[in-house]
């Protein structure tokens, strides 16, 4: 008997699974070995304090982020007071279930079945990776955290089989010599409809390697042809390709996260990734540590309500950053000419430093209230047409 399951041992499934351990409860960790999530690997410095990631994690730490129009025009943002750092899902996600296990969590290798309820008891059925036997564990609760197309919500949790997501694809690289074209400080982000028609594409430097990719929520687009594009606009197309990878990035929060009876949603399953950026590793932490905030009172309470727990939380936390950030995805992903008047309100200084302020803290910044509103008015001109794209 378990107090706690943890299904999927991402950063969020880990997350969880190390905090319900160091609280005193029974955790298993049931993940699959060896799968790797396609993902640019970005992580802000809160995440690195908050969840107390050490150095050699990173490997690289970004100091500008370069905006491609899809002209190919282009701006340089330094990130000042502080870096974005660096990580390789392969060895990052595994660190963090190692750490899970050190905290007390049993790990399982195995692939989730489904859960069963027989007689007032919950069971979680797996596929044993080793034994390659059907196998089940009884637990009082479940986190699930498998993931953008979570077979736990779709199965369990209202709404859990209606949640919007793009494909993200990407290759890892042996990444090249620094030169005009690629510099291992500093990422690249291209708004272009030929590499993506409703996201962006990118180049992160991994420090040896680097993450080339694109997102995209349109049926037809070829991820890969766009990719290779990419990849040769870049100037990284005779790089050696090391791997390559696709999955599912959810747009949207769902709007319940439990079931009201034993079942919590945590990370991409609860659909925790920001609009507009795509970034989710920070927030998949974040929604762990919630639903593992949630499971433990109601372990303690004996009350099922306060499963909820882990919504309200997150949401009272980056509800409203969500919302500007969706808002700026609706605005500017739209088109071409979308794309670049974006590019061009990135020049300003204002929106330079409260973006990424905004980033490296996870709040919005409202120390310079003059800013937010020349930032209001400079948006309202560039999707008007009043400032023209060409004006820098």
């Amino acid at each position: 008997m378990f107090d706690v399951v943890v299904i999927g041992g991402g950063p969020s499934g880990s997350t969880a699974a190390k905090d319900l351990a160091q609280s005193g409860n029974k955790v298993a960790l049931l993940d699959r070995n060896g799968r790797i999530k396609p993902c640019g690997g970005a992580i802000p410095p809160r995440l690195v304090s908050d969840f107390i990631i050490p150095d050699e994690q990173l490997v690289a730490r970004i100091k500008t982020a370069r905006m491609i129009s899809p002209t190919g025009r282009s701006v340089d943002i330094p990130i000042e007071n502080g870096y974005v750092g660096m990580v390789d899902r392969e060895h990052f996600d595994e660190f963090l279930r190692c750490r899970a296990q050190t905290a007390g969590a049993t790990r399982i290798n195995g692939t989730f079945r489904k859960i069963e309820r027989v007689n007032g008891k919950t069971f979680v059925l797996y596929k044993n990776k080793k034994t390659l036997k059907d196998e089940k564990i009884e637990t009082k609760l479940i986190i699930g955290a498998d993931g953008a197309r979570s077979t736990v919500a779709r199965a369990e949790v209202p709404g859990g089989d209606k949640i919007p997501y793009v494909i993200a694809y990407h290759e890892i690289i042996e990444a090249p010599e620094n030169g005009a074209a690629y510099d291992s400080s500093r990422c690249d982000v291209i708004y272009d409809g030929e590499i993506s028609p409703d996201f962006y594409g990118w180049v992160f430097p991994h420090g040896t390697s680097a993450s080339v990719g694109m997102g995209t929520g349109e049926d037809g687009v070829d991820l890969k042809n766009a990719t290779a594009k990419l990849r040769k606009s870049s100037g990284l197309d005779e790089c050696k390709t090391i791997r390559k990878e696709g999955a599912p990035i959810p747009l949207k929060p769902l709007d319940r996260w439990d079931n009201g009876r034993d079942i919590v949603l945590a990370g991409d399953a609860a659909g925790v990734v920001a609009p507009s950026s795509g970034e989710g590793i920070y927030y998949a932490m974040v929604g762990g540590r919630v639903a593992a905030t949630a499971a433990s009172a109601c372990l303690a309470s004996g009350r099922v309500r306060d499963l909820r727990l882990a919504r309200s939380l997150f949401m009272k936390e980056h509800k409203t950053v969500f919302r500007v950030l969706a808002s700026m995805q609706n605005a500017y992903y739209r088109s071409d000419d979308r794309r670049e008047r974006f590019v061009s309100l990135c020049h300003d200084i204002d929106v330079q430093r409260l973006t990424f302020e905004a980033y490296m803290n996870k709040k919005l910044v409202k120390a310079r209230p003059m800013a937010h509103i020349k930032i209001g008015l400079k948006n309202v001109a560039h999707l008007m047409g009043i400032v023209s794209a060409e004006r820098i």
